[in-house]
């Protein structure tokens, strides 16, 4: 028979306790020590994020702007229209090249027709009313000369009278009386030819003042003839200037009115490029500064001429004057890519611009390890800003790589793998 032993039951018990203790002891030990491991490093492929070297020397400060070729006003011409007209006939059409006396449209209007015939012959009447005065007033000149004549001549008669009666009475040939009555009548035509010089050269300046305002008349017909003229002539509507016909947004049988735009006329060769450079960049753009314009079939060098003052859109209207020669298929409207140099800064760390981050400020980016198989979360304040580069000012040294690309996916980690 069977002897019971208790103590053996109490052994065991305390054994699977032990046991059971120290299991949970491993537990919560090993709970702690996960909990105290760091996440592992996200990897990223190498070949998805650009990368650039921190180096030192000289900085181009540059700002890029799109936009498009423009003609340049100067050698520019657009066509109002002058009075109220139809269009009756077209014909040159938008891509012709044309010259200075190219007709490029007719139009009609019936009154100014008119007007500039009621003109010309208001003209020719002024200027036979004014033949008709001149020949008036110097008929009555005439005449009045050959009566101011006739007294000249009685008093050169009388004069010479006088003088003799005064030797013969000096003489005593003839009475005091007889050489009285001579130089009394010497001296009476003495002031009648006096008067008579005065009235002559009274009366011709009073022709010249008369022909003077005839004169005036027939100018203001003549300018008013010359108006109208001019606007029957501008009925046919001509380039003005040699170039291409870019724009004539009419048709046959439009009726247009005074100040309506006829055509536009531009010379291909004198374009500049119209940027859009933003409000962010445009600040330290100067009027000078030289700048290179690619139009995709060519660059052209450049120099800015003109800083609009106004923001539009968030973007500054910049104009560069080209001052190289065109490349081919380059013309008004022409889309174009623009770059322009604003200042070198020399012995400076820089590194190409990252996605992220604007000049004079603390941004982050990912330093490679040593090996390169590692990057790590490092702040970076940054200076001054370039199209493709950016000045370093603490953070880096010569020689560090850095991830340019953006990063955004690992905000929440400081540390990544590249593999």
């Amino acid at each position: 028979m069977d002897i019971a032993r208790p103590e053996f039951k109490v052994q065991k018990r305390r054994r699977q306790i032990a046991w059971l203790a120290g299991g949970c002891l491993l537990l919560i030990a090993v709970t702690i020590g996960v909990s105290r491991l760091k996440p592992a490093a996200p990897e990223v492929e190498r070949s998805t994020v650009w990368t650039d070297t921190v180096k030192r020397g000289s900085m181009l400060r540059q700002v890029r702007g799109l936009g498009s070729l423009i003609p340049s006003q100067e050698f520019t011409r657009q066509i109002p229209a002058e009075t109220e007209a139809t269009v009756v006939r077209i014909h040159m059409l938008p891509g012709s090249q044309v010259k200075a006396d190219t007709i490029l449209l007719e139009m009609s209007n019936p009154q100014v027709e008119q007007a500039a015939v009621d003109a010309k012959l208001q003209l020719k009447a002024a200027e036979a009313e004014y033949q008709s005065l001149r020949v008036k007033l110097q008929s009555d000149l005439m005449t009045q000369k050959a009566g101011a004549a006739t007294v000249t001549a009685d008093y050169s008669q009388a004069k010479l009278q006088s003088e003799t009666d005064k030797a013969l009475f000096d003489l005593g040939v003839i009475s005091g009386l007889a050489y009285k009555n001579s130089k009394s009548k010497a001296d009476e035509l003495t002031t009648r030819n006096n008067i008579e010089d005065e009235r002559l050269d009274i009366n011709q300046k009073a022709i010249e003042s008369q022909m003077a305002e005839q004169q005036a008349k027939v100018d203001e017909i003549r300018a008013l003839a010359e108006l109208k003229e001019k606007q029957l002539d501008a009925l046919k509507v001509r380039a003005g200037i040699e170039g291409v016909l870019v724009d004539l947004p009419l048709q046959v049988g439009q009726h247009v009115l005074p100040g309506t735009m006829l055509a536009k006329i531009v010379q291909p060769d004198h374009l500049i490029a119209e940027l859009k450079v933003a409000e962010t960049q445009a600040r330290d753009v100067q009027i000078g500064q030289p700048a290179l314009v690619d139009t995709h079939n060519g660059t052209v060098a450049g120099s800015v001429m003109r800083v609009d003052p106004a923001v539009q859109n968030g973007t500054v209207t910049v104009d560069v004057k080209l001052t190289g020669e065109l490349p081919k298929g380059a013309r008004p409207d022409l889309s174009v890519d623009g770059t322009i140099d604003l200042e070198h800064l020399d012995n400076v760390l820089y590194v190409g611009r990252p996605a992220f981050g604007q000049e004079n400020s603390t941004i982050s980016l990912f330093k490679l390890d040593s090996d390169g198989k590692g990057a790590v979360r490092v702040p970076v304040k940054v200076g001054r800003a370039s199209v493709n580069s950016i000045q370093i000012i603490e953070g880096l040294q010569a020689g560090d790589t850095v991830i340019l690309s953006d990063m955004s996916r690992s905000d929440n980690t400081d540390r990544i793998r590249l593999d």
